[in-house]
C-alpha cells in the first residue's frame, strides 16, 4: 500500500543546490517523488555559527514502512558524506521525515510528525508551497495553518529557486 510522505531536505555545505538535487535524485530508490518545492535559503537555528542552508521540502510517494524510509533515508545522508559532528552543525545534507501519511510515530529512533515541524519556517514555508492542506496530526492544524501562526520575528527565510535539473 502506498502512503505519501513529506521529508525535508537542508543543505550548508558545498554546492548546495546540487547537492539537494542529488538527494531527490536518490530518494526516487525509495518511492515516487511527486512533488518538489523551491529552495529557501535560510538562516541558521541553534547552532549559528556555520553557513546558512538551502531547504526545500519533497513529497514521496512510498510503500517502505516508516523504519525502513528512515533507514533509506539515513543510508542516504551517509553515503552523500553527511558526518553527525555537531549537533545541529554544518551538513552536506540532512533529510528528516516530517509526515507520514497521517500516521503518528513515537519510536526511540522515529517521531512522526516531527518534533520541530510546527516551529520551523524554514521547513513550513516550503511545505506550505506543495501541501498547504497537510494536516499535522497530533496539532490538527494545515500546514497552512502552522505558518500562519508563527511569528514574524524568526530566522531568514527566503525564496532562492529550484533545485538544478527539477522536474517538478
Amino acid at each position: 500500500m502506498e502512503t505519501t510522505c513529506y521529508l525535508s531536505l537542508g543543505s550548508n555545505l558545498g554546492d548546495r543546490a546540487a547537492t539537494i538535487a542529488e538527494a531527490i535524485q536518490r530518494l526516487a530508490k525509495a518511492g515516487t517523488v511527486v512533488a518538489v518545492s523551491s529552495l529557501y535559503e535560510t538562516e541558521p537555528v541553534e547552532y549559528l555559527d556555520q553557513p546558512w542552508f538551502l531547504n526545500c521540502t519533497v513529497a514521496l510517494r512510498t510503500t517502505m514502512a516508516p523504519r525502513p524510509l528512515l533507514d533509506a533515508v539515513l543510508a542516504i545522508e551517509q553515503s552523500m558524506g553527511r558526518r553527525r559532528i555537531v549537533l545541529k552543525g554544518p551538513r552536506t545534507i540532512d533529510i528528516d521525515i516530517l509526515l507520514y501519511g497521517g500516521e503518528t510515530i513515537e519510536t526511540p529512533v522515529l517521531t512522526v510528525p516531527h518534533p520541530a515541524l510546527g516551529e520551523r519556517r524554514f521547513v513550513l514555508a516550503p511545505l506550505a508551497e506543495i501541501a498547504p492542506d497537510a494536516l499535522h496530526p497530533v496539532f490538527r492544524k494545515t500546514v497552512r495553518e502552522l505558518l500562519q501562526s508563527l511569528p514574524e520575528n524568526g530566522p531568514e527565510v527566503r525564496l532562492w529557486g529550484k533545485p538544478p535539473d527539477s522536474e517538478q
